[in-house]
């Protein structure tokens, strides 16, 4: 695989969720103004309401079943290289989605939307637990890993749009402020990345 392949993958599983990100960048002028809009949006329209906490509650919980069938199947075939790809997974997520994440929602304390404007720093309640996304966080690190680690332009956009869904699912439903998801698409990109590149050693 060239250099540039992992760099593309990572692009288009990347793009449709900081397209999205853009538009509401373009779209409102403070992140007041997002929370206001989906909290309307998600009282006139149910059926969207259903599909997003549909789509926040399954998204990352889908990919841990996809995760487990590589281990069964490269278990049972001897594939060495998706058993290192799996393992590593689980190792940078736990590293990353769970423990960074939780240290960082911690000691950052950043109300959630409509929980007011003033951070309460080392907070442990879940109200201060904004910033980052930890679901964002997670898909990324996830579907994004995937997406390097099959090397197809298709798969690496489907998985693009995986992340987008979760990710916007996140301000659709007044979870986490815009800003929120960016950086958990951040830390998610640098958990692809490690598993990438630690699975390949």
């Amino acid at each position: 695989m060239t250099r540039a392949r992992p760099i593309l993958d990572w692009l288009l599983s990347s793009a449709p969720l900081l397209l999205v990100l853009a538009a509401i960048a373009f779209l409102f002028n403070t992140e007041p103004e997002v929370v206001n809009y989906f909290a309307a949006h998600r009282e006139a329209n149910p059926e969207l309401l259903q599909f997003f906490t549909f789509v926040t509650n399954f998204g990352n919980p889908f990919f841990y079943a996809i995760f487990l069938g590589m281990l069964i199947v490269a278990w049972r075939t001897g594939d060495r290289r998706t058993k290192r790809f799996v393992f590593v997974y689980i190792i940078v997520q736990l590293a990353v989605a769970l423990v960074a994440v939780r240290f960082l929602k911690m000691t950052i304390g950043r109300p959630r939307p409509g929980e007011g404007m003033f951070f309460q720093p080392i907070e442990n309640g879940g109200t201060h637990h904004s910033l980052p996304s930890g679901h964002t966080t997670e898909i990324t690190g996830a579907a994004g890993a995937l997406a390097l680690f099959c090397g197809r332009w298709w798969l690496s956009l489907a998985m693009g749009v995986a992340i987008a869904l979760v990710g916007f699912s996140r301000i659709y439903l007044g979870w986490h402020h815009p800003t929120d998801v960016f950086f958990g698409w951040l830390l998610g990109s640098v958990s692809m990345a490690a598993i990438y590149t630690f699975s390949r050693k």
